[in-house]
């Protein structure tokens, strides 16, 4: 069997929590709910919490900060706050980006768009037009809040 033949979707991106139980809290405001948590001691991981929502289908998986978890970063510029990585943003469909954007403030995120954007991306074929806005979340993950549109 191939690959492209054997993947059958999408389930869950991880993240490493810098204050753990603010991190949870958070994305439960959001909508997510615990549906399993443990410990890996092999990886010095003492806290993990598998979370899931319902209406988007999907996974978030969260780390104590202090777990020994494979993952790549750097920071951007020195003086930076956030380390930079292979996963640049967290991407949820949503019906309203500016609601979106002001829920998630109210729970904690900080601004990064201040306001929503109105983009049109182009090709030789079709333009599409996005709306989106974009917060960090507590923790530092960018978080997009993309109004619902189709790439196809």
């Amino acid at each position: 069997m191939k690959l492209n033949d054997n993947i059958i979707g999408f389930h869950h991106y991880a993240i490493k929590a810098q204050d753990y139980n603010s991190t949870i809290l958070f994305y439960e405001q959001l909508g997510f709910v615990r549906v399993h948590s443990g410990a890996l001691p092999d990886f010095n991981l003492k806290q993990a919490t598998m979370l899931y929502h319902a209406k988007a289908n999907l996974y978030l998986e969260v780390f104590d900060k202090d777990a020994d978890i494979p993952t790549q970063g750097r920071k951007r510029l020195t003086e930076d706050e956030h380390i930079e990585n292979a996963l640049l943003h967290i991407c949820f469909t949503v019906k309203d980006a500016d609601q979106a954007r002001i829920e998630a403030l109210k729970v904690g995120a900080k601004d990064l768009s201040e306001g929503t954007f109105d983009i049109t991306l182009s090709n030789n074929q079709k333009e599409i037009a996005v709306r989106n806005s974009l917060v960090y979340s507590p923790n530092g993950e960018v978080i997009e809040f993309l109004e619902e549109v189709s790439f196809l």
